[in-house]
């Protein structure tokens, strides 16, 4: 089975439409986790509306901690599939490509990246400097640091079971687990792989990404990432 890891945060304009897409795309055997923080989110009623209902929908209380990186820990521990996929509920994340990135986990494959970099892949919208600052960080980290993929900040990301019970996170915050997931899934020497996927910004809602305070996670493992290619 696959379980959908989905963080939620006052997605009321998008999950009705988020939850169709999947319906149409994901022909596999799948959960979906929606992780929400307060029972206030108005995530929660728009799903209660969904008519004809989805009865893959697994609704789960985020009792870490608020913020992404714990709803995104609660979504795995409450997980029962063989891959984990982390998609986020503003329709960004193209669900059509789910199945290629879970069919390489099943063929070995620890972690898969959602990759707008590579041929076949784009990324549509966005803030200009995050789009800059993402793609940058993505070529020097496969060129100057050897990890096997384009894009290291993506969390569209598929993960092998063993890969979230067995690699502790030492993140605190920020969307930045992905990047630690995969570099430590890399530094083990086990297989990091990518499928081309289309980012599309969000037409309704507000982001709750923030460059500037979120950064800093960022940089913590992309240093670590550099220094440990360099010096060893």
């Amino acid at each position: 089975m696959i379980s959908l890891v989905v963080p939620v945060y006052n997605e009321a304009d998008n999950i009705q439409g988020f939850v169709r897409d999947v319906e149409t795309a994901v022909h596999d055997s799948y959960e979906m986790l929606i992780v929400y923080d307060f029972p206030e989110d108005n995530t929660l009623p728009a799903l209660a509306a969904l008519t004809p209902p989805c009865p893959q929908v697994r609704l789960i209380h985020n009792t870490l901690g608020r913020g992404v990186l714990n709803a995104i820990k609660a979504g795995f521990r409450a997980s029962t599939g063989d891959v984990m996929v982390v998609m986020m509920a503003d329709r960004s994340d193209d669900p059509h490509s789910v199945q290629p990135m879970v069919k390489l986990v099943r063929e070995g494959a620890d972690v898969v990246a959602g990759s707008r970099y590579i041929r076949g892949g784009r990324q549509e919208g966005g803030p200009l400097l995050k789009r800059t600052l993402s793609r940058l960080a993505g070529a020097s980290l496969h060129y100057l640091a050897g990890l096997p993929i384009f894009d290291a900040t993506n969390n569209f990301r598929a993960y092998s079971r063993r890969t979230i019970e067995e690699i502790p996170i030492e993140g605190e915050a920020s969307f930045a687990i992905a990047l630690e997931l995969t570099l430590k899934a890399h530094w083990r020497g086990w297989r990091v792989a990518e499928v081309p996927t289309v980012w599309r910004d969000r037409t309704a809602g507000q982001s709750r990404f923030r460059l500037w305070a979120w950064l800093p996670h960022y940089l913590r493992w992309y240093l670590r990432a550099m220094k440990r290619a360099w010096f060893g």
